[in-house]
């Protein structure tokens, strides 16, 4: 049985940064394609960053780019997702989740989720 659990949301001001993390059991992470997504009240969740099994290759949001990493450490069979500068637009719930596929193209695709840690930017 495959468990994620989500830590290290908070609550934080415009522009500063926060490290999520997503500890894996009954599977490696290196054997999942691994997704965070994140749900704003109101609206769809929606993919943030994605870190493939095959070849431990990223893509991530448009709205992300450039400001959140996402990374895995095998050893601790955990996922990181960096988020830097911050913005209130960033609030969400986020999740983290697991896919037996290489490139998963929606969140239909993804077998494992977490329970959600919440992320709160304050303007």
């Amino acid at each position: 049985q495959v468990q994620l659990v989500e830590s290290g949301g908070g609550l934080v001001q415009g522009g500063g940064s926060l490290r999520l993390s997503c500890g894996a059991s009954g599977r490696t992470v290196s054997s999942l394609t691994m997704g965070w997504f994140r749900q704003a009240p109101g609206r769809e969740r929606e993919i943030v960053a994605i870190i493939r099994w095959r070849g431990g290759s990223t893509s991530y949001a448009d709205s992300v780019k450039g400001r959140f990493t996402i990374s895995r450490d095998n050893a601790k069979n955990t996922v990181y997702l960096q988020m830097n500068s911050l913005k209130p637009e960033d609030t969400a719930v986020y999740y983290c989740a697991g896919s037996e596929y290489s490139n998963p193209t929606n969140f239909q695709s993804y077998d494992y989720w977490g329970q959600g840690t919440q992320v709160t930017v304050s303007s």
